[in-house]
């Protein structure tokens, strides 16, 4: 990602605009949303046009002038004429300027929608003289319109909202002193004051103080996190006790809060397939019913019935269930610390039968921590690691890092090397307090003379094993090995009990894929891949017809998240990685990876429940009408509650509600909401 200088006020400004410029400039329907478009683009334009406001008072004026002009014409009120009812035309004209106008509009489009089927069903029903049925279509029409306005407008307003959890001004420390500056005046590098309970605007690293953070909106951890010097710290957490000290290492767009505010406002732009499916259907299911109502006439030569299966079909529970679901889906991804890009990868993320995965990074921590020590008869532990750690001092060597910080966190004080020289691939020999010291493989031991004795205990299988000798005797080896992350096995079994077969692809030698897979019941293990091997092997894996989501979080998995049906990268991983998936797990949690999954589940079956659900309502309704079993009025009904059950089914996906100072990511998608 490009590094960025927007400031949360910038894109506080942005999305707000975005969010509302289309209901201010006229182009919304009934007062603010149109979910009948069935020609958005993936071109990045929205079109969505959605409820800003609960209930706007234009609509409450134009359902109580078309209740009365009903109830006007129920109690003949003031008939003057005996062939037309002047109430009702005019409770007509009020109530269904937004829905003819919107017809119209369809027309001139060539674009089949619910509204242009309605209003022919008003428009004939006024024409046959059933002034009161054409009323309380109307009105059901319009009370439907607001109460879904009022169920979308939950995933809809989510941009603006995220963007006011982020603090306006922050204190920052610049030549010697502190000052008060707008948020859109941070650079990278400033060092950044947090007080307690304060929001932290960046991502960066603590530079100084002690505190426990709330990073749950980021990365769905419940409980606070330990934050001392050297931590790194995300925007949209809250400090919780101590003051902090922050250098912003990103800002804007490119903080893990601006990433998930573009994974929203992706969401709002992209059209998934199962979207654009939704759209074409309920366009289909129009013509259906359109077609049906000729042919009932044709038939039976009643006009109501013929009105009543123009009137009982609706394809709105799809055509506003399927983003509504999708945009839920992102949400709760979003609370777990899972930045979805798109609705179309949540989607594809649904259908996945084969997980494969990269090792270090991703299954594993991807640093090398001490295993265990193993000293040979009449060594003391101590005495062998402190060897090691004085011999490996200057050591750039991941395996001796790993040594030095195993003495450092045992307190020890190592003793600095007085000479030292370092043989590729072989070892260490280095002189200590008089004493010489060598540190390195089997081989190296071998070259210098000094015989190992005994068996060594490795402490952790597949482990590299870090041999150690003074002044020509063999004190013992040291087992250095990357740990596997706690949450990998528990990951892999709710992998296997979904169903999903699971596969390990590594550059590390077999010994140590072996130990890693089979220790966490990876179905099928590969090691000694080089990238292109990885790239080869989920292709074939695609060709075969399998989906397949790749997991990894290095550069060298890049070629592969991006060939993958849906890439996941690791949020601790390179940016190339990141740039290169459709999905980014904040927290680097497996678990919460699995979460997703079954989220991306979740919202492929609703979105399916609705699928059915529509075309069984509909069909049994048309069929029911077209037999003359159902009046306009029933029709009508039926048609409304429908609807609102499928968008109340996709509703569901929608995050629970949450307290205003508890909002956050997760919050403020879920309120009135790489």
């Amino acid at each position: 990602m490009a590094t960025s200088t927007h400031s949360p006020e910038t894109l506080a400004d942005a999305a707000q605009e975005r969010t509302i410029a289309p209901a201010a400039e006229g182009h919304s329907k009934l007062g603010g949303h149109d979910h009948h478009d069935h020609d958005h683009h993936d071109d990045g334009h929205d079109d969505h046009h959605g409820h800003d406001h609960p209930f706007e008072w234009q609509e409450a004026v134009r359902i109580g002038a078309v209740a009365i002009a009903a109830a006007a014409v129920w109690f003949r009120l003031w008939e003057p004429f005996a062939a037309v009812s002047v109430i009702g035309v005019i409770g007509l004209v009020i109530g269904g300027w937004p829905i003819f106008k919107e017809a119209f509009e369809n027309i001139l489009q060539r674009r089949m929608t619910m509204e242009l089927s309605m209003s022919i069903a008003i428009i004939a029903a006024g024409a046959i003289g059933e002034f009161f049925t054409a009323l309380v279509i109307t009105l059901f029409v319009l009370v439907a319109e607001v109460l879904e306005g009022m169920t979308v407008g939950r995933g809809r307003k989510a941009i603006r909202d995220l963007l006011d959890f982020l603090p306006r001004e922050v204190s920052v420390r610049r030549t010697g002193s502190v000052t008060t500056i707008a948020a859109e005046d941070l650079s990278i590098g400033d060092a950044i004051l947090i007080a307690p309970g304060g929001r932290i605007p960046v991502d960066g690293t603590v530079l100084g103080g002690h505190s426990f953070v709330d990073e749950s909106r980021i990365t769905g951890e419940s409980m606070p996190v330990e934050k001392v010097e050297g931590a790194s710290i995300f925007a949209g957490s809250i400090n919780q006790s101590g003051a902090l000290e922050v250098r912003a290492d990103r800002i804007g767009r490119d903080t893990s809060y601006g990433k998930i505010i573009e994974a929203v406002e992706r969401a709002e732009r992209s059209r998934a397939p199962v979207q654009r499916l939704a759209d074409r259907m309920a366009g289909y299911l129009v013509y259906f019913a359109i077609g049906s109502a000729v042919l009932t006439y044709f038939i039976t030569r009643d006009i109501y019935a013929t009105i009543s299966v123009v009137i009982v079909a609706g394809a709105c529970g799809i055509a506003a269930g399927t983003p509504l679901a999708i945009l839920g889906g992102i949400g709760r991804s979003a609370r777990l610390g899972a930045i979805v890009k798109g609705g179309v990868h949540l989607e594809t993320l649904g259908k996945v039968d084969t997980v494969v995965l990269d090792k270090t990074g991703t299954l594993t921590f991807g640093r090398p921590e001490v295993q265990g020590i193993a000293p040979s008869p009449g060594v003391e532990a101590a005495d062998l690691l402190a060897a090691a750690a004085a011999a490996e001092l200057r050591s750039e060597h991941p395996l001796g890092k790993a040594i030095i910080a195993k003495a450092h966190a045992d307190g020890m004080t190592i003793a600095e090397p007085d000479r030292f020289d370092y043989t590729p691939g072989r070892g260490i020999a280095a002189d200590v307090s008089g004493a010489r010291v060598l540190v390195g493989n089997a081989a190296w031991m071998s070259e210098n003379g000094i015989e190992v004795s005994g068996a060594t205990d490795a402490a952790a299988e597949a482990a590299s094993e870090v041999l150690v000798a003074r002044n020509g005797r063999y004190l013992g080896s040291i087992a250095v090995a990357d740990t596997i992350r706690p949450e990998a096995r528990s990951a892999m079994l709710s992998l296997f009990n979904m169903g999903i077969k699971t596969i390990l692809l590594t550059g590390d030698s077999a010994a140590v894929a072996n130990a890693v897979g089979r220790s966490l019941n990876i179905s099928q293990i590969e090691a000694g891949l080089l990238p292109e091997d990885k790239l080869d092997r989920v292709r074939a894996l695609i060709r075969s017809g399998k989906s397949v989501a790749m997991v990894g979080d290095g550069v060298n998995d890049a070629p592969a998240l991006a060939e993958a049906s849906v890439g996941i990268a690791m949020g601790s991983g390179t940016d190339v990685a990141q740039e290169s998936a459709d999905i980014v797990l904040l927290g680097n949690d497996l678990v919460r990876f699995v979460e997703t999954l079954k989220v991306a589940r979740r919202t492929r079956g609703i979105i399916w429940q609705n699928f059915a659900g529509t075309i069984g309502i509909d069909l049994i309704g048309i069929g029911l009408a077209a037999f003359g079993l159902l009046n306009p009025l029933l029709a009508a009904f039926i048609h409304v509650a429908s609807e609102m059950t499928f968008i109340l089914n996709s509703a569901r996906l929608l995050p629970p509600r949450a307290g205003r100072d508890d909002s956050g990511v997760a919050g403020a998608i879920q309120q009135p909401a790489e």
